[in-house]
């Protein structure tokens, strides 16, 4: 199993530099940030300085989408980026949650999306594909090569991921929730005529080790249940989407919002966000990694054996460096 380190472009941009050095230190293979121009700094500045003083990880969003750049340039950044530092970039992609909504748009399509991850895919590797309506290449770009992973978590994304996506974002650290998508991105990449083994899975939530007592495990509990209300905006749209009884989603991911009331992305991914009060103890102890690094290890190979190959942890808490550290050492060493 890889593992990623997703952080926030808060200022200043050299800790989120500073925090990547420190992850590729531990072990940890890929150096994900948000995409939200608005509420956070711009991502692929900091990627390039990431890089630029690091010798192996992988960097990439998590998630950008394709409404807020147009999809020749968000292609040109990666591959800018891969021409000087050896293609060392993966492109996550998504609908768009915060990035779209704070500006007053909605989520793009499906349809839009899978064309954006065509799109750029194709222009980033040095081919020629046609964006609205115009033939177009960027003739520099040589020898580059991008992944595009998607993040899903309803029944059309999933689909989409599966026929489309080179690997599968999963938002949530729940066993059977990962079970359940990730068998449905592999029978659609099956179904596409695809190798659904080549479609990498990567689960990506908050990890906080802390000692197994009421006390660590209730502070843990409080920095990371900012989680279940971010995963909470993508579920209330697959409710209104599906029906929360449709049996189109799993009851297990779609009931635990009946008390949600709004969401002010003022406080998005932040600790302490108040608008994440009703999401119940036992969602932050299932969509997240809480306490001691012996029950961290056991879901994690839990999460192996039903196919993840990458676990991106979330540090978005008071204790960044010493999960960083603690995952550096003992857990990379033991799953890695």
């Amino acid at each position: 199993m890889d593992f990623g380190l997703v952080l926030q472009t808060d200022p200043p941009g050299a800790a989120t530099v500073g925090l990547m050095r420190r992850a590729e230190r531990n072990g940890f293979r890929y150096g994900w940030t948000f995409d939200s121009p608005v509420l956070w700094q711009e991502p692929y500045v900091i990627h390039s300085r990431i890089l630029a003083e690091t010798d192996r990880l992988t960097v990439g969003p998590m998630v950008t989408n394709p409404g807020t750049r147009s999809w020749e340039v968000t292609a040109s950044t990666f591959a800018t980026l891969n021409e000087m530092y050896g293609n060392r970039t993966v492109c996550g992609i998504g609908r768009g949650d915060s990035a779209m909504r704070v500006a007053g748009r909605p989520p793009t399509t499906l349809a839009r999306l899978g064309e954006a991850m065509r799109t750029i895919r194709e222009l980033a590797e040095g081919r020629e594909t046609v964006v609205d309506g115009t033939p177009l290449r960027l003739p520099w770009a040589v020898g580059g090569r991008l992944p595009v992973w998607m993040a899903a978590y309803g029944p059309k994304a999933l689909a989409l991921a599966g026929r489309e996506a080179d690997g599968f974002i999963l938002q949530l650290a729940d066993p059977l929730l990962t079970a359940w998508m990730v068998r449905a991105v592999r029978e659609a990449a099956a179904g596409a005529g695809r190798d659904p083994a080549e479609v990498t899975v990567c689960v990506a939530a908050p990890a906080y080790v802390c000692e197994d007592t009421p006390e660590a495990l209730a502070h843990a509990r409080e920095q990371c249940r900012w989680f279940g209300g971010m995963v909470g905006n993508h579920v209330a749209d697959l409710v209104a989407r599906y029906g929360e009884h449709s049996g189109a989603v799993p009851e297990a991911l779609t009931s635990y919002i009946k008390e949600r009331d709004g969401y002010d992305y003022a406080h998005h991914g932040r600790a302490g966000n108040p608008d994440t009060a009703f999401v119940p103890d036992g969602i932050v102890d299932r969509f997240c990694l809480l306490g001691p690094v012996s029950a961290q290890l056991a879901r994690l190979r839990e999460l192996a054996d039903l196919g993840v190959d990458q676990f991106a942890l979330y540090a978005m808490h008071d204790a960044k460096e010493a999960t960083v550290d603690a995952y550096g050492a003992s857990v990379v060493p033991e799953l890695g």
